[in-house]
């Protein structure tokens, strides 16, 4: 039985050698302290969100600015209309885990391509904030409309452009909303921080168009807050 000692020995080199893996494993900086990721799609990309490890790493380039021209860089309120709720990025987190990620939810980037491209939240799809607004086009309004599951309702002859022509003609009424918002995604919009109007302005186009409230939210840090907390930023190929 001279051999039950050694296999002994052996289980505890194992367990030790295995803790340590485990504990050189874990992440120096998490999101929270029972939460070191975040799992999303993004394309056809799988990604990981967590903070950068890095702990003398800083901001580079324009977001460590403190001051743009106002207007049109100023800065917005907390709350962009009674309904919408704005969220930080515990709350975006939690929206990619049980919205996004499941089918019920479109998170929208809503700056100009070229800011895209740069980096965006990993999960985020492109939808420029003058795509909402109905005097730039009619045409493409509609087709932001069809993607985000918005259907015209029963009864309703007249095309999603001349829908949203009449709609903002100025002669339509709330009890004649033309669309059906029943199946409509939850969406959460940002842009590129709390100084920055755009994500803001698309909202209020959707409201205008009748988007019910409750199911838009608004990251109001954007850009500048995620990247100040070391999140991961995605740069589309």
């Amino acid at each position: 039985m001279k051999f039950i000692p050694k296999m002994l020995n052996a289980i505890a080199i194992v367990t030790i050698l295995t803790s340590f893996s485990t504990n050189a494993l874990a992440l120096d900086v998490k999101i929270t302290q029972d939460l070191e990721s975040i799992p999303v799609h993004h394309g056809n990309d799988f990604i990981k969100i967590q903070r950068i490890q890095d702990q003398n790493n800083v901001l580079t380039g324009g977001f460590t600015k403190t001051s743009r021209k106002c207007p049109p860089f100023c800065i917005q309120p907390l709350i962009v209309s009674p309904g919408v709720t704005t969220v930080a990025e515990l709350e975006l987190l939690e929206f990619i885990d049980k919205k996004l990620e499941v089918g019920k939810g479109v998170l929208i980037d809503a700056r100009m391509p070229e800011w895209f491209l740069k980096g965006t939240i990993p999960g985020s799809v492109n939808i420029p904030f003058t795509s909402f607004d109905p005097e730039n086009s009619a045409e493409e309004l509609a087709e932001v409309l069809k993607k985000l599951d918005v259907k015209k309702k029963d009864g309703n002859s007249d095309s999603f452009v001349d829908s949203i022509l009449g709609w903002f003609s100025g002669d339509a009424k709330a009890a004649d909303n033309p669309w059906d918002f029943s199946a409509a995604q939850n969406i959460l919009l940002y842009c590129n921080g709390m100084w920055c109007g755009q994500s803001p302005a698309a909202i209020k186009n959707l409201l205008t168009l009748g988007y019910p409230a409750e199911k838009i939210y608004y990251y109001r840090g954007g850009m500048q807050s995620w990247q100040s907390l070391g999140l991961t930023v995605y740069k589309p190929q």
